[in-house]
This record gives C-alpha cells, sequence and structure tokens, in this order.
C-alpha cells in the first residue's frame, strides 16, 4: 500500500486537532440563537457586497459570451432597411485557437509543467554523498554481526555527517563500518554510489505530486479554467482538499468491493460562481472569497458523508425549501429565457477572515495563540439561513485555496481581461460591413421595377410575375414599366470587412495566420518567413502562459507541496524544497531549443570535433524539446552500440546491388571497377599505384610503358 494512502488515514486526526474548533452538532430539540443568525449575516452581508461590486464585471462576460456564440444583444437595434442578420464568428476562432495554444503548452509533454527542485543547501549541508569499498567490511561483519542496509545509513534531506551520526544514538557501533564508507562529494569511480539526499526527496515529491494531480483529473480541470481565461479574461481553480475516490473492485467470488483511497484533489471553479473581496486586485489582497453552488437535493444530502457538516442544519435546509433564484445573467445566457422555477438550493461557501466577536457565542474551541487575535480565517457554508459547516481554516499556512489566472493582468481589478473583450469593437464592425455587403448583394441581385401608372390603363394590380399582362391606354411600349439596377458596392464593404478583421489580429496578438488562415502575403509567403511571423504571434501567448505559471501552477503547486508537508509523514519525500512552474520554459523549449540543439548538432558533424560531443545527451535532449518521450524514441549507449554492430553485419551480408543498366566506362567489364584514367571524368579514380611498382609515375624514366610480356 503506498506511503500517503496508509497514512492519510491520519489526516481526519491532524485535522481534527487543527478543527477542533467546529461548531458542534445539533441537538434534538435545539435552537437557533442569535450568534447563528449573526454568521448568517456576516457572510450573506460580504456575499452582497461583493455580488454589487462585480456587476460591471458580469456584463462585459456577457457580452464576451455573445461574441463567441455569435449571439445579438438586446442593445443591437436593427432598421427596417436591414434584411441581414448574420453574425460572423471570428471572436470564437481566436478564443479556441488561444485556448489551443495554452492546452499545447500546458500539455505538450503529458504532464503538468511543474517541478520540484531541491534549494540551495547552506555551507556545511551535504548536498551529495558516496559509498567507497572497504576492504574490512568482511571482518567487520564478523565481529559486529550483519551489517545494515545503506539506506540505514543514508543522509536525510538536509543533514550532514554528525547529525546522521547523532541520529544513530546506540546502532552507532553496528553502522560504523558503513559509516566509514560514508563520503562527502560525488563518487569519482564507477564502484562507488553516490547520493544526492535533497535531490531524490525532490523527485520522490515531484512524482508524488504528479501522481495526485493525474488522480484527482487535474489536467480536464485545468483546461476547463484555461478556457475560461481565454474567453471571460480569468480562469479559477481550488484546492488541495482530501476526497474519497472510489476505484472499482471485485473479490474472487465476483462480489463488487470497491477499494477507497483518501487522496488530494483539486477541481475548477466557474468565474460566474466565483465572488472575491471586492477591495482586492488578487489573491494574495483577499481578505475572503465566496463560492456560490447550485446543489440538488440529492447533492446537499451528500454533505452529510464530508467530515464536519452538521446532519441536524442539513436536515432543517432541506425542510425550508428549494432557495435557488437566477441572477440576470443566467437568463441573459440561456437560449431559452422562460421563466421557470429552479429546484435546487443555494449554498455559499465562505472562506476568510472572520471577527473573533462573531464566534464568541458558539461552542468553539479556539486555538490559545489565537484567542486574542481580532480575525479568525474559518470556512463556512450557509444555506437557507444555516451554518452547514464552521470550521478553522485546516492548512499551515493558512491560506484561502483558490487561485484566479488572468489572460491579461488589469492592475486595477481583480478579474482580467479576456480574448473576447479585446476584440469586441472589431467584432461589432466586421458584423457591420457584413450585413451591409450581404444587403446590398441581394439589392443588386435583382431589378427595380419602375411604374407609369399615367402610360397604364387605372385600377391594375401592379405586381410582376412571369407571364404578367398590363394594359396600356398611351404613351410608347416599354415606358410603362421598366426595370433598373441598383450599384453595386458590396467590394467596398468587404475590404473594410478585411480591415476589420486586421484589426481584430492587432488587438489580440493573434494573427490569423496561426490559427490556419491561408492568403499570408509579403515575408509570410516563405518558410523563413512564417517562422519570424510565428515567433513574433507566440509573443503575446508568452505573457499570458506567464501570468498562468505565476498566478495558477506556482500557487497550486506549493498547496500541494504543504499539503503533502502537513498531512504526509513519508520522510523520503520531505526536505528543503522549492516549487517551480514550467509552463514558460515549455514555450522556449518548443520555439528556441530544438532550434539550438540542431545548430549544435550541425556544428558537431566535423569529424574533429565529434569525439567531443555526448551524442546520446543530444538525441534525447532533441527529443524532449519536440515533445517526445526520450526512453521511446532514443537508445542508450549500449543500445546505439547494439545497433551499430547489427547495422554492420546487414551491410556486409547483404551489399549494395550493381543495376547491370547503369552505363558502363569503355573498356570496364559489367559490373566490374572503372580503370584508372580510362573514360571520361575518371581521371584519379580505381586503384592508387604504388611507388616502385609498375604504372608509377615517379619511377626512373618518367612515364614510360612497361614492356609487352
Amino acid at each position: 500500500m503506498d506511503t500517503f494512502e496508509t497514512d492519510i488515514a491520519e489526516i481526519d486526526r491532524n485535522m481534527e486537532e487543527v478543527d477542533s474548533s467546529f461548531v458542534e452538532d445539533i441537538k434534538e430539540g435545539d435552537t437557533f440563537d442569535s450568534p447563528v443568525g449573526g454568521v448568517v449575516a456576516f457572510v450573506e452581508e460580504r456575499f452582497s457586497k461583493a455580488e454589487t461590486a462585480r456587476n460591471v464585471d458580469e456584463q462585459r462576460w456577457v457580452r464576451s459570451y455573445r461574441n463567441y456564440r455569435g449571439l445579438y444583444g438586446p442593445d443591437v437595434q436593427f432598421t427596417s432597411s436591414e434584411k441581414s442578420r448574420i453574425f460572423v464568428k471570428v471572436t470564437k476562432t481566436k478564443v479556441l485557437a488561444a485556448y489551443g495554444q495554452l492546452v499545447e503548452v500546458l500539455f505538450g509533454n503529458n504532464k503538468f509543467p511543474i517541478s520540484i527542485d531541491p534549494t540551495t543547501l547552506p555551507e556545511g549541508i551535504a548536498e551529495s554523498v558516496h559509498f567507497e569499498s572497504n576492504p574490512d567490511m568482511k571482518s567487520a561483519k564478523e565481529q559486529f554481526g550483519p551489517t545494515p542496509s545503506p539506506e540505514d545509513s543514508k543522509l536525510r534531506p538536509g543533514e550532514t555527517i554528525i547529525d546522521l551520526t547523532e541520529r544513530l544514538g546506540s546502532l552507532k557501533s553496528k553502522l560504523q563500518p558503513t559509516m566509514d564508507t560514508l563520503k562527502e562529494g560525488e563518487g569519482r569511480t564507477a564502484t562507488e554510489i553516490t547520493i544526492h539526499p535533497a535531490m531524490l526527496a525532490a523527485k520522490k515529491m515531484e512524482k508524488k505530486i504528479h501522481d495526485q494531480l493525474e488522480e484527482s483529473n487535474a489536467s480536464k480541470k485545468l483546461r476547463t479554467a484555461a478556457f475560461e481565461c481565454a474567453l471571460f479574461g480569468t480562469g479559477i481553480m481550488k484546492g488541495p482538499f482530501a476526497v474519497d475516490k472510489e476505484y472499482p473492485h471485485w473479490d474472487e467470488e465476483g462480489t463488487y468491493k470497491p477499494r477507497i483511497k483518501t487522496t488530494p484533489s483539486c477541481d475548477a471553479v466557474s468565474i460566474w460562481n466565483f465572488y472575491p473581496d471586492p477591495d482586492a486586485n488578487n489573491m494574495d489582497e483577499a481578505e475572503y472569497v465566496i463560492e456560490r453552488h447550485k446543489m440538488s437535493r440529492s447533492q446537499l444530502r451528500a454533505l452529510k458523508r464530508r467530515p464536519f457538516f452538521r446532519s441536524n442544519a442539513l436536515d432543517l435546509a432541506l425542510s425550508y425549501g428549494e432557495s435557488y433564484v437566477k441572477e440576470w445573467w443566467e437568463q441573459a445566457m440561456e437560449d431559452d429565457s422562460s421563466d421557470t422555477a429552479t429546484e435546487r438550493f443555494e449554498v455559499l461557501e465562505f472562506w476568510g477572515f472572520v471577527d473573533r466577536e462573531v464566534l464568541e457565542g458558539y461552542d468553539v474551541d479556539i486555538p490559545t495563540e489565537l484567542k486574542k487575535a481580532d480575525q479568525l480565517n474559518v470556512n463556512a457554508w450557509i444555506c437557507n439561513g444555516q451554518v452547514l459547516r464552521l470550521v478553522m481554516n485546516p492548512f499551515s499556512p493558512q491560506i484561502i485555496p483558490y487561485y484566479a489566472v488572468p489572460y491579461e493582468v488589469n492592475p486595477y481589478s481583480f478579474f482580467g481581461v479576456g480574448l473576447a473583450e479585446n476584440m469586441d469593437d472589431t467584432q461589432t464592425l466586421m458584423n457591420g460591413f457584413m450585413r451591409m455587403a450581404v444587403d446590398n448583394a441581394a439589392l443588386s441581385g435583382n431589378l427595380l421595377i419602375e411604374v407609369d401608372e399615367t402610360n397604364l390603363v387605372p385600377g391594375q394590380d401592379l405586381s410582376v410575375y412571369p407571364g404578367k399582362v398590363f394594359r396600356r391606354q398611351g404613351g410608347a411600349p416599354g415606358q410603362g414599366i421598366f426595370g433598373t439596377k441598383f450599384p453595386n458596392v458590396s467590394n467596398e464593404n468587404m475590404q473594410m470587412f478585411d480591415k476589420a478583421r486586421v484589426l481584430a489580429d492587432e488587438s489580440t496578438g493573434l494573427p490569423s495566420f496561426s490559427h490556419g488562415q491561408t492568403g499570408v502575403s509579403g515575408v509570410g509567403r516563405t518558410a523563413s518567413g512564417i517562422s519570424m511571423l510565428m515567433s513574433a504571434a507566440n509573443g503575446s501567448i508568452r505573457t499570458v502562459i506567464k501570468n498562468v505559471d505565476d498566478y495558477l501552477l506556482g500557487p497550486i503547486g506549493k498547496a500541494f507541496f504543504s499539503f503533502n508537508m502537513q498531512f504526509d509523514h513519508d520522510p523520503e519525500i520531505k526536505g528543503d524544497l522549492e516549487v517551480k512552474a514550467r509552463g514558460t520554459s515549455s514555450l522556449m523549449a518548443n520555439e528556441v531549443r530544438s532550434q539550438r540543439l540542431m545548430q549544435f548538432l550541425g556544428v558537431v558533424q566535423n569529424p574533429a570535433l565529434a569525439p567531443f560531443a555526448k551524442m546520446d545527451y543530444i538525441i534525447r535532449e532533441i527529443a524532449e524539446s519536440m515533445d517526445l518521450d526520450p526512453d521511446k524514441v532514443a537508445n542508450s549507449v549500449n543500445e546505439a552500440a547494439i545497433q551499430a554492430e547489427i547495422l554492420k553485419k546487414f551491410q556486409e551480408a547483404n551489399p549494395p546491388a550493381v543495376d547491370p543498366n547503369a552505363p558502363q566506362a569503355p573498356g570496364a567489364a559489367p559490373g566490374g571497377p572503372v580503370a584508372s584514367g580510362e573514360g571520361p571524368g575518371n581521371i584519379g579514380t580505381g586503384a592508387v599505384p604504388v611507388p616502385g611498382e609498375q604504372g608509377f609515375s615517379g619511377n626512373e624514366g618518367g612515364a614510360e610503358e612497361a614492356p609487352i610480356q
């Protein structure tokens, strides 16, 4: 069983110690006092404030959503002469292109771009150690008995040899033979085993975090956040939280007995359900956040199985009936705007600081070190005036476990600016010119009928159709009814449409050629030109990836790291480590690293430089830069040697075949070598004469021919 899986059972006990301040469950017959109403009022007041503050942002998001879907809002008024209602979905194309680039960078190598590296160790700490062979080891075994394994005497992350000696205690005598073989620094021979204690801990922690993210299906949730980030300007994620995950399992008799594993998980939060502190511009400044949940009866009842949720409070909330009321933006975004009742409950999840006075009326065991604090960091769940859950923030340090990444940073607002908003005006221009072009094409494609009623018999039906007969009472033929053609100016409208599209490229920093548009002119008609244009186009997306690193990947990686440091008891993963987000470096690798490696490979093709190049490392690095698994596509040194030997034997056994139809030099035997000096262009070919032998021009007598024998 995994160490985390066995030790995670203690998480609840740890959280009980940290969260010993949870509200005691309501006993039968108890009534609510004023403090309960005080907490409810506190949370609802904060929610109302945050809801009012983000109203302007909601209007921006609704407009962005309509542009993405190709829907006209109520603010667009059409005149009676405008017949076309066409909507050109360029916004959708741009948003999906940006979203695709984000996903490609984040998951190009099939794993989260998060790494764990050891921090720089202070002086006196062993960064690496190695074992040397000890000729006296056999005698030591006979004297002290079986020698403990090297794992028992291995330095832990951040330890010195002195620390190790002190930790061994009474085992020092038995471990002394092994201790004598332990040296600081890297091994210099093949028989020496080098160990990097901090690096080992870093790699084990990195693998654990990646496994936890994989088990929680974090890649799918991150893609959801990335899409809202591109469309609306902000993507939200939360976590980690300890959840029970069910794994299918059947026993030998075929009975289904699922295995339950407690593991940390993260989740995506829709921007529509996220209400941050209105006075904050980022999560670091936020005093609180509120997440609005839309739950059914079954989902609300399922909360009883989660830790610290109050069963009686849940039952009371359920008895009051459904309380969810649609917001204005929900009705504006629905295709069917029917005002039907919603059979759901509104649940508010609060994370943040609460005044200590608000909690004084509760039976809450506030930690001693926090009893004099003016504010306490808590997690509260509210529904129908009931406190469903109230606990102290269990994380150390006490962070609000939400992460908001902006597509484009707005320094004066919590929410960022999305791609759809950046091209709002250009989308309006493109729609207008396209409608004008379509309306003009419809007019110019048909005749306008003019009627001179003075030349016709009064009272006739003036509608025109094939075979129609008009009665004329005077005038020349053809003067009573005739057609005229409306001028066609749709080309001018389409030229303006193209200019508006160019403006959309500039306003978004996402050129059309980067997502498949053809017809690129100028420098873009060459391969090198396309490469330069793509490199310039990646400049804007590089900024977005940097935001993802700083606001999402880095913080959530640190949150998982802190979770494991707090609740996981595996000493092998702990140490002085740091979390690094690699999204930007991944993009740079795709752009530059591969090109530089290929250039270097061309340089070392020189026979004089080839022996100095580590070809196995270069090949593996090239594979990684192309988002390929080097273990699957590249051979090791030994495997390469075997492959080279096999290829050599194959070439010896199968020499290249000679084409009998190939042109032969005069005097040459079919399929045989061409004589030296014979035939045009064969000077210097064939066998090289040896000095002193027949045919060598440097012999005495010059180039005199040898006698015929």
